[in-house]
């Protein structure tokens, strides 16, 4: 998917987009009508560049020639306000099956019974999603045991770093810890008077990609315990991301001299990146940054690892943050087992997932299809491949009012690197009675 899509489907999430509670009507088996019948569904995603439309074009045409009989209306461009409007509504023009960027809304998808439980479908079909999917992307799927999504490709967060300027201070190849990440970004780091000729690393959160949830991914944090409370003041992972994070800035010239220089940068998803450009020698990104950067054509070879790891879990390096798209069928359809064989195809078919992978260059989201020979993708591009492989990769746990949560941690994130907060403990405690608040409201 690509990357500007993704920030606007977070501020959705954030948000709380309202889900309305539906009615299913289903059977235990998951739905009633005939799907070696003549019949048209209809199709909602988000994708919109003329590449990626182009792709899924291709990849409904598959299905149809493999289903000849089901007949499939697709539309693209589709926000998630407009998608839960049309769950809310249903008719003859409402989406049977949806895409979703957005795996922050997954809880509220589950939770309110807007897309059904596919369970039942899995079951029947005798697919095991345990064997099929990768753990995290496996996990984000799901919520409270209703798994009312799917995996449509995936998002895996790595390491870019400049192997030119790696070569000129000295550093042999890409740090596998956070003690060794530091020592590189303060000796890749370059000042030029109260600004930077070279940083190492942009380590704010206001920077690109460097989230909270990516930062905290790598430490493997467990967010919420089994009854359903908040951990951030509890976990000892959480701390130490934060730690570590707060350790870059102050060491890496401090938050107000990074966010001057910040503010003087290029955008996110222009070819005037920082890193495209060499301003930044190391970059916490996705793997949609390699075509990226190679498109901009930089002065300097670009190098991709795995993220670092914690001193004392070096055993994990290798794993990663993941995200992605997701799919599910509209608790308001009328073709819900119509809707299951696309999603089936789209979803768990391995050509099919390979040849959309090719097609738009996101991770491909079954373990099948991250072995198979079909795919084609520059060396680099591996890494996100073992990283959404890698058992030990994480995700964000899905929450009945989204990425509310994940808002509430960034805001204390703001606030503790910037020094407007000063005590970590209480920060923290202050997230995890906010979080709980929150999530009981919504219930």
């Amino acid at each position: 998917m690509p990357g500007i899509s993704r920030k606007v489907a977070l501020v959705a999430s954030v948000s709380a987009v309202l889900l309305a509670t539906a009615c299913t009507g289903q059977s235990s088996s998951g739905a009633e009508d005939d799907a070696s019948a003549d019949t048209t569904i209809n199709f909602w995603h988000a994708w919109s560049a003329p590449a990626e439309t182009k792709a899924v074009k291709a990849l409904v045409a598959g299905f149809e020639k493999a289903h000849p009989n089901i007949h499939v209306n697709v539309v693209g461009n589709m926000t998630d306000d407009k998608i839960n409007q049309a769950l809310r509504s249903g008719g003859a023009k409402a989406p049977d099956v949806i895409s979703s960027f957005t795996t922050n809304n997954v809880g509220k998808f589950c939770s309110s019974g807007a897309l059904v439980d596919l369970n039942p479908f899995f079951e029947k079909a005798g697919i095991d999603p345990e064997k099929t999917f990768p753990k995290a992307m496996n996990e984000y799927t799901q919520f409270e045991g209703d798994r009312c999504s799917v995996p449509l490709l995936g998002d895996a967060y790595g390491l870019y770093y400049n192997k030119t300027a790696f070569e000129k201070a000295g550093i042999a190849g890409p740090p596998k810890t956070w003690s060794e990440f530091e020592a590189d970004a303060k000796k890749l780091t370059i000042p030029d008077g109260d600004s930077y000729k070279q940083l190492g690393f942009m380590p704010n959160y206001h920077g690109w990609e460097t989230t909270t949830e990516h930062y905290l991914g790598q430490f493997s944090p467990t967010y919420f315990d089994k009854e359903g409370k908040s951990t951030v003041a509890t976990d000892p992972a959480v701390s130490a991301a934060f730690t570590v994070q707060k350790k870059l800035v102050d060491q890496l010239g401090g938050y107000q001299r990074l966010e001057k220089y910040r503010t003087t940068l290029g955008d996110e998803w222009g070819p005037k990146h920082p890193f495209h450009t060499g301003q930044v020698a190391m970059q916490l990104d996705g793997e949609w940054r390699l075509g990226m950067a190679l498109d901009a054509k930089p002065k300097f070879e670009v190098g991709v690892a795995p993220l670092p790891v914690p001193d004392d879990q070096a055993d994990q390096y290798g794993k990663g943050y993941i995200t992605g798209t997701i799919a599910g069928i509209a608790a308001t359809s009328k073709k819900q087992n119509a809707a299951w064989e696309l999603v089936k195809y789209m979803t768990t078919d391995t050509d099919a997932v390979v040849g959309f992978s090719n097609a738009i260059h996101n991770v491909p989201s079954t373990l099948a299809a991250l072995k198979s020979p079909k795919l084609k993708y520059d060396p680099r591009f591996k890494t996100f491949l073992d990283i959404a492989a890698n058992p030990n990769s994480t995700t964000s746990p899905a929450s009945v009012n989204g990425g509310v949560y994940l808002a509430t941690i960034q805001e204390f994130g703001y606030d503790y690197e910037s020094g407007k907060a000063k005590d970590l403990k209480a920060g923290l405690a202050a997230a995890a009675k906010q979080i709980d608040t929150d999530i009981a409201q919504a219930k």
